[in-house]
C-alpha cells in the first residue's frame, strides 16, 4: 500500500470511499503519479493537476491548479473567492456528475501536457 492509500484509509466512509474512487480513477485510468502535499493526496503528471481534500462538511473536494484556465463549460468548477483554483464537491458517488468530472479531469491533464505549470512567484534575490 503506497503512503498516499494509507492516509486515505485514515478517512472514514463515505470520505474514504470518494477517496479511494477518484484515487484509483486518477493513477491506474489517467496514470497520474500520486504523492502527499499539505497532508493531502496530490496527483501529477508533468506538474501538479488536481489533488483530495476532505472537508469537514464530510464532503471530498477535487481541487484543479490550473482550474482557472479550464474552460468550466460544465459550469461545475468553483472558484470559492480564488484566483487560480477550481474545484468540485463530491458528496457522494451515486450522485456526482462523474461523465462530466472525467472531461474536466482530460482537460486538465491535456492542459498540463502541451503548457506545464510553471509557477509565477518571483524568486527570492
Amino acid at each position: 500500500m503506497t503512503a498516499v492509500e494509507n492516509l486515505i484509509y485514515q478517512h472514514d466512509d463515505p470520505q474514504r470511499e470518494i477517496m479511494l474512487f477518484f484515487h484509483n480513477l486518477l493513477t491506474a485510468e489517467y496514470l497520474l503519479t500520486d504523492k502527499i502535499t499539505f497532508n493531502n493526496p496530490c496527483y501529477y503528471k508533468k506538474s501538479w493537476i488536481c489533488y483530495l481534500k476532505p472537508l469537514k462538511t464530510g464532503a471530498i473536494e477535487l481541487a484543479f491548479l490550473r482550474g482557472n484556465e479550464l474552460s468550466n463549460d460544465q459550469g461545475l468548477l468553483m472558484s470559492n473567492g480564488r484566483k487560480q483554483l477550481r474545484s468540485i464537491e463530491i458528496t457522494d458517488l451515486k450522485v456526482a456528475p462523474l461523465e462530466v468530472i472525467r472531461e474536466i479531469l482530460m482537460e486538465a491533464i491535456y492542459l498540463d501536457e502541451i503548457k506545464p505549470y510553471e509557477s509565477k512567484r518571483k524568486g527570492k534575490a
